[in-house]
Protein backbone atom coordinates (compact mmCIF):
# COMPACT_ATOMS: atom_id res chain seq x y z
CA UNK A 1 0.00 0.00 0.00
CA UNK A 2 1.07 3.78 -0.84
CA UNK A 3 0.91 6.68 1.45
CA UNK A 4 -2.04 7.70 -0.25
CA UNK A 5 -3.75 4.12 0.64
CA UNK A 6 -3.23 5.30 4.88
CA UNK A 7 -6.35 4.95 6.88
CA UNK A 8 -7.68 2.55 4.22
CA UNK A 9 -6.15 -0.95 5.04
CA UNK A 10 -9.09 -2.90 5.08
CA UNK A 11 -10.09 -2.62 1.35
CA UNK A 12 -6.94 -4.89 0.67
CA UNK A 13 -9.08 -7.56 2.88
CA UNK A 14 -12.62 -7.50 1.48
CA UNK A 15 -14.47 -10.51 2.32
CA UNK A 16 -11.97 -11.55 5.16
CA UNK A 17 -13.72 -11.88 8.66
CA UNK A 18 -11.79 -10.22 11.48
CA UNK A 19 -10.82 -12.84 14.64
CA UNK A 20 -11.97 -11.46 17.87
CA UNK A 21 -9.49 -12.85 19.75
CA UNK A 22 -6.60 -11.65 18.03
CA UNK A 23 -8.71 -8.00 17.58
CA UNK A 24 -8.57 -7.67 21.33
CA UNK A 25 -4.73 -8.40 21.98
CA UNK A 26 -4.36 -5.73 19.11
CA UNK A 27 -6.52 -3.31 21.01
CA UNK A 28 -4.71 -4.02 24.03
CA UNK A 29 -1.43 -3.13 22.23
CA UNK A 30 -2.83 0.12 20.30
CA UNK A 31 -0.36 3.56 20.82
CA UNK A 32 -2.32 6.15 18.49
CA UNK A 33 -3.62 3.96 16.49
CA UNK A 34 -0.52 2.20 15.69
CA UNK A 35 1.01 -1.01 16.69
CA UNK A 36 4.72 -2.12 16.23
CA UNK A 37 6.16 -5.18 13.82
CA UNK A 38 7.51 -6.81 17.02
CA UNK A 39 4.11 -6.18 19.00
CA UNK A 40 2.25 -7.59 16.16
CA UNK A 41 4.26 -10.72 15.73
CA UNK A 42 4.25 -11.27 19.73
CA UNK A 43 0.33 -11.41 19.21
CA UNK A 44 1.12 -13.83 16.90
CA UNK A 45 3.38 -16.31 18.83
CA UNK A 46 0.94 -15.74 22.12
CA UNK A 47 -1.90 -17.04 20.19
CA UNK A 48 -0.22 -19.59 18.09
CA UNK A 49 -1.22 -17.79 14.61
CA UNK A 50 0.30 -17.43 11.60
CA UNK A 51 1.56 -13.29 11.46
CA UNK A 52 -0.55 -13.06 8.40
CA UNK A 53 -3.60 -13.52 10.39
CA UNK A 54 -2.50 -10.84 12.77
CA UNK A 55 -2.28 -8.77 9.79
CA UNK A 56 -5.18 -9.17 8.62
CA UNK A 57 -6.84 -8.56 11.73
CA UNK A 58 -4.81 -5.21 11.81
CA UNK A 59 -5.80 -3.96 8.06
CA UNK A 60 -9.75 -5.01 9.34
CA UNK A 61 -8.98 -2.17 12.39
CA UNK A 62 -7.33 0.42 10.25
CA UNK A 63 -4.52 0.50 12.66
CA UNK A 64 -0.89 1.26 11.17
CA UNK A 65 2.11 -0.98 11.30
CA UNK A 66 4.77 0.95 12.60
CA UNK A 67 8.67 0.03 13.39
CA UNK A 68 9.12 -2.59 10.54
CA UNK A 69 12.03 -4.91 12.17
CA UNK A 70 13.33 -5.14 9.24
CA UNK A 71 14.31 -0.92 9.02
CA UNK A 72 11.80 -0.81 5.82
CA UNK A 73 8.87 1.38 7.09
CA UNK A 74 7.60 2.70 10.31
CA UNK A 75 10.72 4.80 11.06
CA UNK A 76 9.47 8.59 10.84
CA UNK A 77 10.44 10.24 7.39
CA UNK A 78 12.98 7.80 6.88
CA UNK A 79 13.93 3.91 6.21
CA UNK A 80 15.85 2.96 9.13
CA UNK A 81 18.52 0.79 7.31
CA UNK A 82 22.45 0.71 8.06
CA UNK A 83 24.34 1.19 5.01
CA UNK A 84 26.35 -1.72 3.70
CA UNK A 85 29.95 -1.41 2.43
CA UNK A 86 30.76 -2.40 -1.22
CA UNK A 87 32.05 -5.44 -0.37
CA UNK A 88 29.62 -7.76 0.85
CA UNK A 89 29.68 -11.24 2.53
CA UNK A 90 29.57 -13.68 -0.26
CA UNK A 91 27.56 -16.51 1.89
CA UNK A 92 25.22 -13.90 2.64
CA UNK A 93 24.60 -12.50 -0.81
CA UNK A 94 24.65 -16.46 -1.86
CA UNK A 95 21.73 -16.87 0.42
CA UNK A 96 19.76 -13.93 -0.64
CA UNK A 97 20.21 -14.65 -4.57
CA UNK A 98 19.10 -18.46 -3.79
CA UNK A 99 16.15 -17.25 -1.61
CA UNK A 100 14.45 -15.24 -3.97
CA UNK A 101 10.80 -15.62 -5.31
CA UNK A 102 10.04 -13.81 -8.71
CA UNK A 103 13.33 -11.27 -8.00
CA UNK A 104 12.03 -11.08 -4.42
CA UNK A 105 13.34 -11.27 -0.89
CA UNK A 106 10.30 -13.29 1.26
CA UNK A 107 10.54 -11.06 4.51
CA UNK A 108 10.03 -14.51 6.77
CA UNK A 109 13.21 -15.47 4.40
CA UNK A 110 15.30 -12.29 5.40
CA UNK A 111 14.60 -13.18 9.07
CA UNK A 112 15.99 -16.31 8.70
CA UNK A 113 19.22 -15.32 6.85
CA UNK A 114 19.40 -12.67 9.69
CA UNK A 115 19.18 -15.70 12.08
CA UNK A 116 21.50 -18.03 10.28
CA UNK A 117 23.69 -15.44 9.73
CA UNK A 118 23.74 -14.04 13.38
CA UNK A 119 23.51 -10.19 11.60
CA UNK A 120 20.36 -8.13 12.78
CA UNK A 121 17.80 -7.79 10.41
CA UNK A 122 17.92 -4.24 9.19
CA UNK A 123 21.59 -5.13 8.24
CA UNK A 124 19.92 -7.87 6.09
CA UNK A 125 17.80 -5.30 4.78
CA UNK A 126 20.60 -3.74 3.48
CA UNK A 127 22.23 -5.98 2.02
CA UNK A 128 19.21 -6.24 -0.26
CA UNK A 129 19.00 -2.54 -1.08
CA UNK A 130 22.70 -2.76 -1.99
CA UNK A 131 21.69 -5.35 -4.14
CA UNK A 132 18.74 -3.36 -5.35
CA UNK A 133 16.55 -6.60 -4.14
CA UNK A 134 13.19 -5.82 -3.00
CA UNK A 135 11.87 -7.14 0.41
CA UNK A 136 8.33 -8.69 -0.25
CA UNK A 137 5.73 -10.35 1.02
CA UNK A 138 5.09 -8.66 4.12
CA UNK A 139 4.66 -11.17 6.81
CA UNK A 140 2.06 -8.98 8.29
CA UNK A 141 1.05 -8.49 4.97
CA UNK A 142 1.83 -4.35 5.27
CA UNK A 143 2.81 -4.66 1.67
CA UNK A 144 3.11 -7.18 -1.07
Amino acid sequence: MTHKDTGHYAGKRRGMELNETIAARIKEKLSENRISCAEAHSIAVELNKDPAEVGTAIDLLEVRISGCQLGLFGHGKEKNIPVVSDKLNPEVESAVKASLIAGRLPCSVAWEISKRFSISKPMIAGVCEKMKIKIAPCQLGAFK
